[in-house]
């Protein structure tokens, strides 16, 4: 358990607090403690970062940040298999090892609508593979065909922390990230 103050969900009244704890249960539904997390963070984030350094060591946060809500959503969203962190420059075999890793990861691999193409994103000529950018919007192009929005959670660093959640809900997203003060998007489409 936490040392959480005993006012620690005090500001979830406040528009930001709100949103992330809406977002929260988007990504997580039905997970409160993903909530509690942020919100822990988002409340009190001196206590947060006492009771979480050896985690935010390994992130280089050893003092309260601007971010550290969101990135506490992001490390909540790990903890409970929810989100996968891939490197800027990770190739296509990896990205699509840590996505089945998720628990909200479709039922059916994405990667079996795409035809000839390899897992890397080429259509198996000689052609480059994708960049991981342009394979990650090409995965999220094809989680949105099987009804799963694959979208990422920009905490300003060299990687993609990637989750999946219903499509039929993809429009939320953004605008709630928003609300919190930070950004996400969804993969894959122009529409959204």
């Amino acid at each position: 358990m936490t040392d959480r103050p005993a006012s620690a969900s005090a500001s979830a009244s406040a528009p930001a607090a709100q949103a992330l704890a809406e977002l929260a249960e988007l990504l997580a539904p039905g997970r409160a403690v993903v909530a509690e997390e942020a919100l822990f963070a988002y409340d009190d984030p001196d206590a947060y970062v006492r009771t979480h350094a050896a985690r935010l060591d390994r992130r280089g946060i050893d003092a309260p940040i601007e971010n550290l809500a969101w990135i506490a959503l992001v490390d909540a969203l790990t903890a409970q298999g929810l989100l996968a962190e891939v490197d800027w420059k990770e190739g296509g075999d990896e990205i699509r090892r840590q996505l089945r890793a998720l628990e909200s990861r479709p039922t059916v691999d994405p990667w079996s609508l795409a035809g000839p193409e390899d897992s890397d994103g080429t259509d198996g000529t000689d052609a480059e593979p994708l960049d991981t950018a342009a394979f990650l919007n090409e995965a999220g192009r094809l989680h949105l065909e099987l009804g799963v929005a694959l979208a990422v959670l920009d905490i300003e660093s060299d990687c993609y922390p990637l989750v999946c959640f219903p499509a039929r809900r993809a429009g939320e997203l953004t605008p709630l990230a928003g609300r919190a003060g930070f950004y996400a998007a969804v993969l894959g489409s122009d529409d959204l």
